[in-house]
């Protein structure tokens, strides 16, 4: 049976929001979500009650250096990216969507890889503040914010992953079928609760929380 969390202590937990940029969620982006731009309400609900709960807030940007010198594969994978329209730092489109903006203090970890671990100081930071939990939210369900679960898990944070507040798009069909952002969304949450993380709603969350 996969590990559930009864309860959830403020004191030990961070909401990490992963990758909910201007290039990500603004209509007619680059790398536009549907699924993001829609649970933006949701998602700035869930933030102000991880606030006034004292649970910490850090979010993540997927961003790159304009002469591509931390590309990697990258230019293989997304045309935006290798075309330099869509991710490079220090630009609009790299910028967290406004209305999910950080409030002060609160820390942007800029990543080059899908996962907030990589090769960041993400985990220093959770462990100076004593977290033992993480809460996943935010773009892409089955790239950022998957590979940013599993890494938590692997370095031992109980992990809560939001079935409401994190979100995909369609998959073009490469010669394996096409995907809905639905049916993409749903087939990743299925396998984290199975091997990775407590998938739960927004308001579960809520519930559980001291």
């Amino acid at each position: 049976m996969p590990y559930q969390l009864d309860i959830i202590d403020p004191k030990k937990s961070a909401m990490i929001v992963v990758d909910m940029q201007n290039d990500f969620v603004v209509e007619g982006a680059p790398m536009q979500s549907a699924q993001a731009l829609a649970m933006v309400p949701r998602l700035a609900a869930t933030l102000s009650f991880c606030r006034k709960k004292g649970i910490k807030v850090v979010y993540t940007a997927h961003v790159h250096r304009k002469d591509g010198s931390d590309m990697g594969l990258y230019d293989d994978l997304y045309p935006p990216i290798a075309n330099r329209i869509a991710l490079v730092d220090e630009t609009h489109g790299a910028e967290i969507y406004p209305d999910l903006k950080p409030a002060p203090g609160e820390h942007v970890i800029k990543k080059h890889r899908y996962s907030g671990f990589f090769a960041t100081d993400l985990d220093l930071i959770l462990r100076e503040w004593g977290i033992d939990t993480v809460i996943i939210t935010g773009t892409t369900t089955e790239n950022c914010c998957l590979s940013t679960a599993r890494e938590a898990m692997f370095l031992n944070y109980k992990t809560v992953f939001l079935s409401d507040v994190t979100g995909t798009f369609d998959y073009p069909d490469l010669g394996h079928g096409a995907m809905t952002a639905e049916q993409m969304h749903k087939a990743t949450l299925i396998m984290l609760a199975f091997s990775t993380a407590h998938v739960m709603t927004a308001q579960q969350f809520q519930a559980k929380v001291l």
